[in-house]
C-alpha cells in the first residue's frame, strides 16, 4: 500500500484548477476523497468521474467563509467514510488592486475566504484529529506571500497570514499531527477571474498563458507530502515555473 492509499482527504476549492487536480490524483492513489466548493455542479460531476474510474468521493456544495459548512464538510467524511485522515485548505481568492484603490471589500473578501476559512477549516477537523490520534493539514499558500510585488499587499498579507499560523499550529500540534504548506507559482488556474481590476487581471493572465505550469505539478507536491510516513512531516514546499522571477 501506498501512503495515500485508504486515507480519508478533504479538499476545499475542490471544483476546478489545483483542488480538482489534487482530487483526482489522490483519488488515483486510492485515497476517498470529500470535495467541497460553491459550485455543486462541478462537484457532482467530478465526484461522478472519480466514482467512474473506481474511486471513492462524496461532495458538498459549500462556502469557507461559513464556519458550519466547514464542520459539514468534517462531517460528511466521517459519516461516508469513517474519518478523516487530510484537510487540504486549497479555497482561495485574489482580487488585487493597488492599496490606494481602497477596495476595501476585496480586502475583507480575501481575509474571509484566505484566512477565516483556514481556520475554520483548523476548528472544525483539529478535534477530530486528536480523537483519533492523527490528523494532517495541508495548505495552499502562494509564491505571492515569498516575494511581494505591487498589487498584491493583502493577497500575500493573507498568504503569509496562514504561514504563521500554520506554524504556530505545527508547533502545538505534538508528535500525531501533521501541518504542510504548499506554494504553488504560476499556475494554470482560473484564479485570475477573482481579480476586480481589469488591467491587472489581463496581466495575470497573459503571465499565466506564457509561463504557468499544470494543476497537477500541485496536486502531485501535495500527494508527496501526504505519502510520507506518520513521523515524516514535509513542512513546506514551493512549486513554480522554470521562468518564473
Amino acid at each position: 500500500m501506498s501512503g495515500i492509499e485508504g486515507k480519508v482527504i478533504a479538499i476545499t476549492g475542490a471544483g476546478s484548477g489545483i483542488g480538482e487536480a489534487t482530487a483526482v490524483l489522490l483519488a488515483g492513489r486510492g485515497a476517498k476523497v470529500v470535495l467541497g466548493a460553491r459550485r455543486g455542479d462541478r462537484l457532482e460531476a467530478l465526484a461522478g468521474r472519480i466514482t467512474d474510474a473506481g474511486g471513492g468521493a462524496a461532495w458538498l456544495a459549500m462556502d469557507v467563509t461559513r464556519r458550519e459548512d466547514l464542520t459539514r464538510l468534517v462531517a460528511l467524511a466521517q459519516e461516508r467514510f469513517g474519518r478523516l485522515d487530510v484537510l487540504i485548505s486549497n479555497a482561495g481568492i485574489a482580487p488585487n488592486a493597488p492599496l490606494d484603490a481602497l477596495a476595501v471589500e476585496d480586502w475583507e473578501a480575501m481575509i474571509d475566504v484566505n484566512i477565516k476559512g483556514v481556520l475554520y477549516g483548523i476548528a472544525a477537523a483539529l478535534p477530530v484529529f486528536r480523537a483519533q490520534g492523527s490528523g494532517h493539514f495541508v495548505n495552499t499558500l502562494s509564491t505571492a506571500g515569498l516575494v511581494i510585488r505591487p498589487t498584491m499587499a493583502v493577497y500575500a498579507g493573507t498568504k503569509n497570514a496562514v504561514r504563521a499560523i500554520a506554524e504556530g499550529l505545527r508547533q502545538e500540534a505534538g508528535p500525531n499531527l501533521r501541518v504542510t504548506n504548499v506554494s504553488p507559482g504560476m499556475v494554470r488556474t482560473n484564479l485570475a477571474d477573482s481579480m476586480s481590476d481589469p488591467a491587472i487581471r489581463a496581466d495575470i493572465q497573459g503571465r499565466m498563458d506564457d509561463m504557468a505550469i499544470s494543476p497537477d505539478a500541485i496536486a502531485r507536491a501535495i500527494a508527496f507530502a501526504i505519502e510520507q510516513p506518520a513521523d515524516v512531516e514535509v513542512g513546506d514546499i514551493v512549486v513554480r515555473p522554470t521562468a518564473q522571477g
